[in-house]
């Protein structure tokens, strides 16, 4: 079960590889530009040694050959550079073609045909949205749940993406997500409760107190 950083900002990429239990990173062409990068392979290039395990690019052509030629010039940037390959038929053609050289992840699922799919591509990954199918359809970790279920078989593994908080996080991995990619804040927000930092100020208070 791994945790991944959802996104593609240097700062962000810096402060989730320092706290050393954030493995990889996805990103996407919107990540990448709402992180002001101009161009993706620099990016990539700049990212990718930032993390020890796979740091997903995601490919924008459209046709297998058009992104044949695309990861051509992306996979050689770096050992760990992953591909997250949207879920269309070309795309899942093209997973198929690609899987026995590369770690590829079937992006954009948002049915557990489009899993089944997936994993007989040769898929490593599928990364539903959980937000935005609770969001379009209602229940996003009853999605990864179902998937769960669909994908137990197989090797292809869920990783859910797209959590925009900490009771979202839980609520996917309790449905079966088998790894989770969050934005930094959310990452963060995980590790903060109230009450921790209350026992933590009573144990500080008990000692103060101590006999002397």
């Amino acid at each position: 079960m791994a945790l991944f950083l959802d996104s593609a900002s240097l700062e962000d990429a810096r402060r989730a590889t320092a706290l050393g239990f954030v493995v990889g990173a996805t990103t996407n062409p919107a990540l990448l530009a709402r992180a002001g990068h101009a161009d993706a392979r620099a990016a990539l290039q700049a990212l990718c040694p930032l993390f020890p395990g796979t740091v997903f690019y995601q490919v924008l052509a459209r046709t297998p050959d058009a992104m044949q030629k695309e990861a051509a010039d992306f996979l050689p940037l770096a050992g760990n550079l992953g591909l997250k390959i949207p879920c269309t038929i070309q795309g899942l053609e093209f997973t198929a073609r690609l899987s026995g050289d590369a770690v590829v992840a079937v992006t954009g699922v948002f049915t557990p045909g489009q899993a089944y799919l997936a994993a007989q591509a040769g898929a490593r990954f599928v990364i539903p949205y959980v937000n935005r199918v609770t969001r379009l359809t209602g229940d996003g970790p009853g999605l990864i749940d179902t998937m769960a279920d669909i994908l137990d078989p197989t090797e292809c593994e869920i990783l859910a993406a797209g959590i925009k908080s900490p009771a979202e996080a839980v609520d996917t991995l309790l449905a079966g997500a088998d790894h989770v990619s969050l934005p930094l804040e959310v990452i963060l927000a995980l590790a903060e409760n109230a009450l921790t930092e209350k026992a933590i100020v009573d144990f500080e208070a008990a000692w103060e107190a101590r006999p002397r």
